[in-house]
């Protein structure tokens, strides 16, 4: 009882450390920023990091947390991003402040994502292994499909939406009045949008993504999550529900994702369904991966490292891309290395216990 009592303890610490990790990062960088101290083209990665920060914590829940290989978490991002295009720009008259706008547009977003999530998580669920990660892949492609055959406009009559599956239709056969807004258009996506994503609307949405998925994995639900996780024979001899389970972390995932896509989608002229394809979907995994399974801080480290990295070696050229790929590899071979694993565990339990006894003689 006492161990897990300590182990809890230790958990809220690094929950807290987490939060504040994330709130120290903002108040820097909006302070940089504030100054001048970035260059255009940092600044125009500052949303799309926190995107990709929440798609990663997102997708760690499933992956890590529930050990289950999702290869279609783009799809979700897509379902998201449209969504919450479409309700931004139908609103616009109504709605006119931007921050309303976009709140709803990401409301709206996790909403249609959690959604398509329970619908897909249903019978996907019950899969295992190789089948659950071919049938997430084909879910993805189906979303991206689905959308490039996709015609949306908005006008005083409200939302009128098409298929274009024979390539007869165009967005003009939809009967907009003229001042209807055409806002989906099929293969060319949404544009014409209005940027209406700010940092700091990331980073609310960040640490929403922290609280939700920290608490639920400390929570009785989280608890059932990784007994699942660790032996799902095991979890069901003592009536966990294991469909159900896995359903609440796919649908929260899906849900978060949702909302990272609405927020990426605000943050662009122009979106297109190819941009949320096969590649997206394994770029997330790769955060994942890299900043360690189960692990939340190591997603936003790794997340943050990774995305900057190519544009900080872009003075390379055609060589970027190598060194790109060869800064992944060191890392998985240093990640996956059980001999630098335990120096640098035995290092921070030196570290630690030099603290305490710092602490024990200043008391």
């Amino acid at each position: 009882m006492r161990s897990y009592i300590k182990n809890m303890k230790t958990a809220a610490k690094v929950d807290y450390a987490t939060y504040l990790g994330v709130i120290l990062a903002f108040v820097v960088v909006s302070a940089c920023q504030s100054a001048g101290l970035l260059s255009r083209s940092v600044t125009g990665m500052l949303v799309p990091i926190c995107c990709y920060v929440c798609m990663a914590v997102s997708l760690n829940l499933t992956v890590g947390i529930l050990g289950e290989l999702s290869l279609g978490h783009a799809g979700f991002m897509s379902v998201g991003a449209f969504s919450g295009i479409i309700t931004a720009m139908s609103l616009q008259s109504a709605i006119p402040n931007d921050l309303a706008r976009m709140v709803l547009a990401l409301v709206v977003g996790a909403f249609f994502a959690a959604i398509v999530g329970f619908i897909v998580g249903i019978p996907v669920l019950r899969l295992r292994g190789d089948y659950l990660a071919i049938v997430t892949l084909a879910f993805g492609e189906i979303i991206r499909d689905i959308i490039n055959c996709l015609l949306v406009g908005w006008d005083e009559n409200g939302l009128h939406i098409a298929l274009n599956i024979d390539g007869t239709k165009s967005i003009a056969s939809l009967g907009l009045s003229e001042n209807g807004v055409e806002i989906i258009k099929g293969a060319q996506g949404a544009s014409g949008n209005t940027r209406i994503a700010t940092f700091t609307m990331g980073f609310v949405l960040v640490m929403i993504t922290l609280i939700v998925v920290l608490n639920l994995v400390r929570s009785r639900t989280g608890r059932a999550v990784m007994a699942i996780r660790d032996n799902r024979i095991a979890a069901e001899s003592v009536g966990i529900n294991v469909t159900k389970y896995k359903l609440i972390a796919f649908v929260t995932s899906a849900s978060l994702a949702g909302a990272a896509g609405a927020l990426f989608g605000l943050n662009y002229s122009s979106v297109s369904a190819a941009q949320f394809d096969f590649n997206q979907s394994i770029l997330v995994l790769v955060y994942v991966v890299l900043g360690g399974l189960g692990n939340i801080w190591g997603s936003i480290v790794a997340t943050v490292v990774l995305y900057v990295l190519p544009e900080a070696l872009r003075e390379f050229n055609d060589l970027r891309m190598l060194v790109y790929a060869i800064v992944l590899i060191l890392v998985m071979l240093i990640t996956n290395n059980p001999t630098l694993r335990s120096l640098l565990e035995t290092a921070g339990k030196k570290f630690r216990r030099g603290k305490s006894r710092e602490g024990g003689v200043q008391g």
